[in-house]
């Protein structure tokens, strides 16, 4: 992860971690969120990302509700559990919203959830959001509303709003949201005979 011109990078063991570091210790910031120069310097079988990683300073927030009408519902509630099962499985986990701690801030069309948002309580007060819209409900703004509902509980809690994307659309979002992009995120997995290795040593 890069922030500005910090970088963080977390590792499952401390073998894993001695190869992270050694790879690319002395790059400069900017460039260990670049795919080209990850894959140059790490065996990785994965490369996820970049995805922008993006902030919003209470004092900023342009609330989106547009006509759309949003309610909380409970994680457990049928209408969303029909959501999530009718959705396409990648975009669930690329939006994350299965992850969510808090109600489901969810827009409604004849019945059936079309649209939701929440946050994944993380520490330090951070709140994770997540958003997801039906494929066939796109387009008008629906994600806005959803997402507005769930920043300003956000806010109301006391919590610094944090948004992860990759895909333009939810950057989008965001931005009309009053996020700004401070920095970017990626996830590798390495290859398994290095990493096989690296425990044998």
């Amino acid at each position: 992860m890069v922030l500005g011109s910090a970088a963080l990078a977390t590792a499952p063991d401390h073998d894993t971690a001695r190869l992270i570091e050694q790879a690319l210790s002395g790059q400069p910031a900017a460039s260990l969120t670049d795919t080209g120069v990850l894959s140059s310097r790490l065996p990785a079988a994965e490369i996820r990302g970049p995805a922008s990683l993006a902030y919003l300073d209470p004092a900023e927030f342009r609330p989106q509700p547009g006509d759309a009408v949003t309610t909380p519902v409970s994680l457990d509630h049928p209408g969303f559990r029909q959501f999530l099962l009718a959705a396409d499985t990648d975009d669930v986990e690329e939006s994350g919203i299965g992850e969510i701690t808090t109600p489901a801030f969810a827009v409604r069309e004849h019945g059936q959830v079309v649209a939701a948002a929440g946050y994944r309580d993380w520490p330090c007060g951070t709140a994770h959001l997540s958003v997801l819209t039906a494929s066939a409900a796109r387009g008008r703004g629906l994600a806005q509303a959803a997402a507005s509902a769930a920043v300003a509980h956000a806010i109301a809690e006391g919590r610094l709003p944090q948004w992860r994307a990759r895909p333009q659309a939810s950057r989008r979002v965001a931005r009309a949201l009053g996020f700004r992009e401070l920095g970017a995120q990626v996830s590798i997995r390495l290859a398994a005979a290095v990493t096989s290795r690296e425990h044998r040593t």
